[in-house]
């Protein structure tokens, strides 16, 4: 494939496994989430500066628990607030006060339980401390003008041809000739300079170089009558409130003031636009902000002080026809542009990232086949798909509440905002004992588990081209049976392709208090052991894999006996001096191949974990079948992914659904023999690749 458009004569060449083109926070959180997995990362951005933009108010409680992984979590909680109660005003007056979150409350499952509000810069900033701790700073001033890849680069990264360029002239010059050449705009010494990337993410916003140099379209519309004014202002001391967001919706336009968090006197202000003599809405203005407060206010023009990063909103809804092109990828507003409503464009951008950074890093690492990365557009594509679709119904739902006194912007807020109910059931990373059988089957890539019958559908109502399920299509036609074929009760916890709930518990080791969260932060695989049955099978994985990505935990009951510590368990001096080192990398920016313990093992003092992922009700079905012959199998393994969704979730002697999972996301273990992204021949323990198989029909 090439893409070289603008691309003139190279004259200096730069080498880096991947290079993030936009340095908002879908690049910031791919940069960090790649750095510290010890992958060789460049970031670029083509402002001068870092960008002051305030249009996104905050992370959503998933993005937070990405937040958190990433070790950055407090810092954001600090410079920002938690939402505020809404008071919404008609002709001046105020008619209602609204609390969307009143009701809501961190649960053990979910320690984030709303939005937090934080200006996108000092997100940005805090993002940009934590890159430069891994060494790692953003590149400002460079735009993106040319992308070359190879001519036969195939869509899956990596792959080749048997007589490819290795056999002539081995690894280094077949891993040179594969790489993407990136090629920048002139700098200040009148030359070009390039740089060769093994992999390129798209991170530069809705109007994306990198996605027009690929020529993937970007269809859907843009509503040229939904029009608002944004900025940041400043208002005199005690001009409004700031414990609440002032809303005022009158027939004749609207004006929405919210406390920018950190600031003393600082604003977000949102408002329908001025019009012209033909109803055209003006451009935005300092004295333009200032007639629109006094005139739906009755505040006083003047009380408003300073008018910055004055912008102009139009709904947008559109999406990438595709995620990917050979070794070049597209995350966030890249990707995808949704309606304001809902607060989830950032937010989308940011799990697309942390859905992105660990294959990468598997496959970079050598430890994953390519194919690894055909999942990130099979499962982050049909979510876009249907953000689109609950933010166009978001902004539906808001313009049909405010032309009613009382009605506000808690319309756009439901559950569904939240982003923790977001799983990739119909993904082929979701595995079941069925599915892993039917990998190594012939036909693997048409079996009828794979696939169902509705398939997402773009906003402009034309079919995707993958063909892929649509999230509203939470399941496969088999998901209401078990993996063994016993119907699901719905205490059983969550599916492979669900988020992984959290839970508190008691480190077994230390006694400090934890949550599974923290036990599965940094870049690695965890799997949980529930029950005596489980460890044999987290022994087999900690001498197969221990400190090469993948980490173990047995989750103990309270009333459990632990007996003496096993091959997958640290003892108490060894937990306490790796966990006082993870604790370090966490604040200090070390690499994840340094950070963490390999195996742990925690109390589930208060049957938190075991309510979550439904080992109790598992535990007593096999005891009641088995009887007491059943007690030294009695358990459950879960396999949970590095971006926290469960990836396998099996009986506890059931080792070899493990194995093969923990195979095709991290090879064979301390014997896996493969240099970085150099094996690439499909194997029979791939997954079906699902996307692949739709679009063969």
């Amino acid at each position: 494939m090439d893409a070289d458009r603008g691309a003139g004569t190279v004259t200096s060449t730069e080498v880096t496994d991947v290079l993030v083109v936009g340095a908002g926070p879908t690049g910031l959180v791919l940069a960090c989430d790649l750095a510290r997995r010890g992958i060789a990362v460049r970031i670029v951005d083509r402002s001068p500066a870092p960008p002051r933009t305030s249009r996104a108010k905050g992370p959503n409680p998933r993005s937070l628990e990405i937040l958190d992984d990433l070790g950055v979590a407090e810092a954001v909680l600090a410079a920002g607030s938690a939402p505020l109660p809404m008071l919404k005003y008609r002709d001046r007056a105020p008619v209602a006060r609204a609390d969307p979150w009143a009701g809501s409350a961190p649960s053990p499952d979910a320690a984030y339980d709303r939005a937090w509000l934080v200006a996108q810069w000092r997100l940005e900033e805090i993002l940009r401390a934590r890159l430069a701790g891994y060494g790692v700073r953003v590149e400002l001033g460079r735009e993106v003008v040319g992308l070359t890849q190879p001519p036969d680069t195939p869509a899956e990264a990596g792959a080749k041809a048997e007589d490819g360029p290795e056999a002539e002239d081995g690894p280094e010059a077949d891993a040179e000739a594969s790489r993407v050449v990136v090629t920048f705009a002139e700098d200040r010494r009148g030359e070009e300079a390039a740089l060769r990337a093994r992999y390129v993410v798209g991170c530069d916003g809705a109007h994306s170089s990198v996605r027009k140099l690929l020529g993937i379209g970007f269809e859907g519309t843009t509503q040229e009558d939904q029009v608002m004014v944004c900025g940041d202002v400043e208002l005199t001391e005690d001009a409004l409130d700031r414990g609440l967001w002032h809303q005022w919706f009158d027939e004749d336009g609207a004006v929405m003031l919210c406390p920018i968090p950190g600031t003393r006197t600082g604003w977000w202000f949102q408002a329908g636009p001025e019009r012209d003599g033909r109803g055209r809405p003006l451009a935005p203005t300092a004295d333009g902000f200032r007639r629109l407060l006094a005139h739906h206010t009755g505040l006083p023009g003047q009380a408003l002080t300073r008018a910055e990063l004055l912008s102009t909103y139009r709904v947008n809804v559109r999406m990438a026809d595709r995620f990917r092109a050979g070794r070049v990828f597209l995350a966030g507003d890249a990707a995808h542009v949704h309606a304001i409503a809902g607060g989830l464009g950032m937010n989308t951008g940011i799990q697309d990232a942390f859905n992105l950074g660990w294959k990468l890093g598997e496959v970079l690492a050598g430890r994953a086949d390519p194919g690894l990365l055909d999942t990130y557009e099979e499962e982050r594509l049909p979510v876009a798909a249907r953000t689109l679709d609950l933010t166009s119904e978001r902004l539906r739902a808001t313009l049909e509440a405010i032309r009613r006194p009382g009605g506000g912007l808690d319309s756009a807020i439901t559950a569904d905002t939240t982003g923790l109910s977001v799983g990739y059931r119909w993904s082929s990373l979701a595995a079941d004992r069925t599915h892993l059988d039917a990998s190594t089957h012939p036909d693997a890539h048409t079996h009828p588990d794979r696939t169902h019958p509705t398939t997402a559908t773009h906003p402009t109502g034309v079919p995707h081209p993958t063909g892929v399920p649509h999230p509203d299509a939470r399941t496969h036609p088999n998901a209401a049976t078990h993996p063994t074929g016993a119907p699901l009760t719905a205490d059983e916890g969550p599916q492979a392709g669900d988020r992984a709930p959290d839970a508190p518990c008691t480190d077994a080791a230390t006694g400090a208090g934890t949550r599974l969260h923290r036990v599965f932060a940094g870049p690695r695989t965890t799997v949980l052991g529930f029950g005596p049955g489980s460890a044999a099978v987290l022994d087999e994985v900690a001498a197969t894999y221990g400190g090469t990505g993948v980490r173990t935990c047995r989750v103990y009951a309270a009333d459990e006996d632990r007996g003496e510590n096993r091959a997958g368990e640290q003892s108490q001096e060894q937990s306490q001096e790796q966990g006082e080192e993870q604790s370090a990398d966490r604040h200090e920016g070390r690499t994840g191949a340094e950070a963490g313990p390999p195996g742990c093992a925690v109390i589930d003092a208060e049957g938190h974990a075991a309510a979550a992922y439904g080992t109790g009700a598992s535990a007593r079905a096999q005891a009641s079948a088995g009887g007491a012959a059943s007690g030294a199998r009695t358990g459950t393994i879960v396999v949970v992914r590095p971006d926290h969704h469960v990836g396998l979730r099996v009986p506890a002697d059931d080792a070899r659904s493990v194995r093969e999972y923990l195979r095709r996301l991290h090879g064979t273990g301390h014997s896996a023999a493969r240099p970085p992204e150099q094996s690439s021949e499909r194997s029979p323990d791939r997954f079906p690749d699902m996307v692949d198989a739709v679009r063969k029909g």
